[in-house]
């Protein structure tokens, strides 16, 4: 059996979130599609791209910036999805579109001096910590809304949200679950601020139970671009 080629992988993985979407009693297009490409080349993100792909997903800044600049002409949303060092927060506000792993106050406070008048407000996410997993990025559930006014006080940046990357689960009813935790934080944050409109959360293993959660968008890294 040939090895499936990315456009057969792109076709299989929306296919999986109409499916997802319908099951879940929810419209098709409330769920949306992140390209998680770090560790992968420029050229594959380009294929993808010219398939109708907008957003992509980058965890290390200097492997980021090298394909930002090499699909300088192709229209892409970049994403910045793993941890942030102090040290790189100027480049990350200066040639992303979004932040999904904002996490503490020095950061907000970082990314918004540091966020070019010319670009507009950044739009960013919380990531929480779910399972309080000492080794991973992300506040305490209990502390996400004080960091939501640290952020939503920064002109130069924009709340849309929140992220997390929960401990993996084996059953389907416990992956819905957590996700439903995450959305118990987001409704909360929603009720104050109205305009966020984003959660991030479930990956290529497990969108489905994400997209049952409430998830908005799907971060899907594997199933597009094949093993890293």
């Amino acid at each position: 059996m040939s090895t499936p080629n990315i456009a057969e992988r792109f076709a299989s993985v929306q296919h999986r979130l109409r499916s997802a979407a319908e099951s879940a009693g929810r419209p098709a297009d409330s769920i949306h599609l992140l390209a998680v490409s770090k560790k992968k080349p420029a050229a594959a993100i380009r294929s993808l791209a010219e398939l109708g792909q907008r957003a992509f997903g980058e965890s290390y800044v200097d492997e980021a910036l090298d394909k930002i600049e090499a699909l300088s002409d192709l229209r892409i949303q970049w994403h910045f999805i793993g941890p942030i060092q102090s040290n790189k927060t100027r480049a990350i506000a200066e040639r992303f579109d979004w932040v999904q792993s904002v996490d503490r106050p020095k950061v907000v406070r970082r990314l918004a001096d540091q966020r070019p008048d010319t670009l507009g407000p950044l739009d960013v996410l919380i990531q929480i910590n779910l399972d309080d997993e000492p080794r991973k990025s992300g506040c305490a559930p209990e502390d996400a809304a004080a960091l939501a006014e640290h952020i939503v006080d920064c002109p130069m940046l924009r709340l849309r949200g929140v992220m997390a990357i929960p401990a993996p689960r084996e059953a389907f009813s416990d992956q819905v679950a957590v996700v439903e935790r995450l959305h118990g934080i987001f409704e909360d944050l929603q009720r104050q601020w109205p305009a966020i409109d984003t959660l991030s959360a479930g990956m290529s293993g497990d969108l489905e139970a994400a997209v049952a959660g409430g998830s908005t968008l799907v971060r899907v890294g594997t199933d597009l671009f094949g093993p890293r």
